[in-house]
């Protein structure tokens, strides 16, 4: 099981460089999806675009420039869009739960019908190096992209059976791999907030001892090489 991060909050970091090839919409930009227990936050650092999203309100595009700051919670059907350069950290909650399956990706049904089908439709494995592995990404964000074009027309003419189809649908693909998610929880985010309530029930009662065991922690260095992630290449830090 992916290990808690010990960042403030069981928060993972990661630095994304949004996929900049024009997807089957003719948008450049990231793999529509979603995650069914964790939050995530966008602190653009760098380019311009938009965060596209789709919940039970409806649909929406939200700009994005240095300096943004945006975040969207469990069910919040997200897809970035790059218009230049689009670079973001990226801060998510209960670190390790995307990496343990809390993500899907808004295929068409036919290739949500099971967990196999699924991972096949989301598999980047193959032969060949990294172009032949960035070619497999982009043919898994269009085939997401399809699937999120046709929720949102959905939800624009206000047919949310097909959003509820597809929240039942990625509940049932995570059902059996969700068993392991509430340990990630308790070692990372639940154990951080209960050192903290320790912590100000001793400084109450004028105990600071804790202070003599300040320290300071830098993430390890970046890989050298991002991975072929959702949304574009990735860094994760944390």
């Amino acid at each position: 099981m992916t290990s808690a991060s010990t960042f403030p909050g069981g928060i993972g970091v990661s630095e994304l460089a949004v996929y900049d090839t024009a997807a089957v919409d003719g948008l450049s930009g990231g793999s529509p999806h979603m995650h069914l227990v964790s939050t995530e936050a966008y602190a653009v650092i760098g380019g311009r675009g938009a965060l596209q999203t789709i919940d039970a309100t409806g649909f929406r595009e939200t700009p994005l420039s240095s300096g943004s700051v945006v975040w969207f919670t469990p069910g919040t059907i997200h897809r970035a869009i790059n218009d230049g350069d689009l670079r973001v950290m990226v801060l998510m909650s209960n670190a390790g739960l995307p990496e343990a399956g809390d993500a899907v990706m808004t295929f068409p049904p036919e290739h949500l019908v099971d967990a196999e089908t699924y991972a096949a439709a989301a598999s980047l494995d193959g032969p060949g190096g990294t172009a032949e592995r960035g070619q497999r990404a982009e043919r898994r964000r269009d085939l997401a992209v399809q699937g999120f074009l046709r929720l949102r027309d959905a939800v624009r003419d206000g047919r949310l059976e097909e959003l509820r189809a597809f929240y039942a649908a990625a509940g049932a693909l995570v059902r059996d791999v969700s068993a392991e998610w509430g340990a990630l929880v308790e070692e990372g985010p639940f154990a951080q907030a209960r050192r903290s309530l320790d912590l100000a029930g001793r400084v109450a009662e004028g105990d600071v001892s804790h202070l003599t065991l300040a320290s300071v922690t830098a993430a390890p260095e970046r890989a050298a090489e991002a991975a072929f992630g959702m949304c574009g290449r990735l860094h994760p830090r944390l």
